[in-house]
């Protein structure tokens, strides 16, 4: 999708622009392309605009005690990332890094202020999105502070599979991350991650191929979720 089609989408906070706003955005705009693995943004940097993730996947982490990390977002298409630095006019706090090839949109700081001082709805609808991203990360930090281990993995897979959705068999999550990666989203040790996961396929709740994660029973998942 490129970034005038973003903006053109229906399903958008941009859908309530008029034509000549969102004309306005489209020539105000840059695109950008990174290779899985470039870091988009970085902690410390000052962000420059509104950005959206146009195509791709973005993992947004923060590092903690001895240099781990700890994931905080994960990112789709169409989705804004880095935008709590942009209008707490901060610079960063985390890192975004792409974990395939992503294209990232950049609105300037100057025309998304101007839009957002002349149109109140443009207003309400990004404190729609920011307030329901809001809600989702309280919902994250009760799960990975109150859960054992078992819960927290198993609420990351069902997230992963909400998130991104399945592959055309149904049963495969449609992204691969690493085992580093599953344990940085889940707030645990790689080795608890590696060892969970091969309980849970054991189990036969899951399935591993690889990267490849297959979810063979859903309600069993949600269930060892909720018992956390």
């Amino acid at each position: 999708m490129t970034c005038e089609e973003c903006i053109d989408n229906k399903m958008s906070v941009f859908s309530v622009l008029s034509f000549e706003q969102k004309e306005s955005l489209k020539k105000n705009n840059t695109s950008q392309s990174f290779k899985k693995g470039d870091i988009i943004f970085k902690e410390g940097d000052k962000p420059t605009g509104l950005v959206w993730l146009s195509e791709g996947k973005v993992k947004i982490f923060k590092e903690g005690v001895g240099g781990r990390e700890q994931i905080i977002r994960m990112a789709k298409p169409v989705g804004f990332i880095g935008y709590r630095a942009l209008f707490a006019e901060e610079h960063h706090h985390c890192t975004g890094v792409a974990i395939e090839d992503s294209t990232i949109c950049t609105i300037d700081r100057d025309t998304i202020y101007k839009l957002l001082k002349s149109n109140s709805d443009l207003c309400l609808s990004i404190i729609k999105a920011f307030a329901t991203e809001l809600g989702f990360s309280n919902n994250r930090t009760v799960t990975l502070t109150q859960k054992h281990i078992r819960g927290r993995l198993a609420e990351s897979l069902i997230f992963l599979k909400d998130t991104y959705g399945f592959e055309d068999d149904h049963t495969t999550i449609k992204i691969y991350l690493s085992r580093e990666d599953i344990a940085n989203l889940s707030n645990m040790t790689t080795s608890n991650a590696i060892r969970t996961l091969s309980t849970f396929a054991s189990e036969v709740v899951i399935g591993i191929d690889g990267r490849k994660i297959k979810i063979l029973d859903l309600q069993k998942l949600e269930r060892i979720s909720e018992l956390g």
